[in-house]
């Protein structure tokens, strides 16, 4: 009873992480990263169509994108998306490939994004320790249905600070990381 519990705790700790990964990953850094332009849809014929499913994504240069649609007819549309989507790149066109070049972050641009590092770092953190309190409510109810004695409560908590512990950590390596990459010119 107490594995499952644990194991439930360390399946959404590590989706939380994994959700934080995603998140620095479409964090624009002074380099160019496919990641960037993961999100962006674009409307193909009346149907918002991700942008890696209509164009094959490349890195020709370290600040460059190079987005080549599969459908010449819709390259005015992936243009759109691209100008419509929160990134603030500009597009270049030049009828069969687009290229996006991405320049290099100022030094004000690079602490507002490491500020915004952190506060994604710090949400993921409240995600967690969210599920430990709910796998420590888990274990009451287990103690109270006399499923489990008062030892076993006590060390399944012990377990599950074990596991949040371990979790925080990664999310400040992760976030560690992400600044490093930030910070470096």
């Amino acid at each position: 009873m107490l594995n499952d519990v644990y194991a439930d705790a360390r399946d959404r700790m590590q989706k939380a992480l994994g959700n934080l990964d995603r998140e620095y990953k479409r964090l624009r850094t002074g380099r160019a990263s496919v990641a960037l332009v993961d999100g962006i849809k674009v409307e193909y014929y009346g149907t918002p169509t991700p942008l890696n499913q209509l164009a094959t994504l490349t890195i020709p240069e370290p600040r460059t994108i190079m987005v080549q649609p599969w459908d010449q007819s819709c390259i005015g549309d992936v243009e759109k998306a691209i100008l419509k989507s929160e990134l603030g790149l500009t597009p270049m066109n030049d009828g069969k490939v687009i290229r996006i070049n991405v320049p290099p972050l100022t030094e004000e641009r690079r602490k507002e994004l490491v500020k915004l590092v952190k506060r994604m770092a710090e949400e993921a953190k409240v995600a967690v320790r969210n599920i430990r309190r709910d796998a420590n409510e888990m274990i009451k109810d287990l103690k109270k249905e006399k499923e489990i004695s008062e030892d076993d409560q006590f060390k399944g908590q012990e377990e599950v600070q074990k596991i949040t512990d371990e979790f925080i950590k990664k999310i400040d390596e992760l976030s560690a990381a992400k600044e490093k990459e930030i910070l470096e010119i």
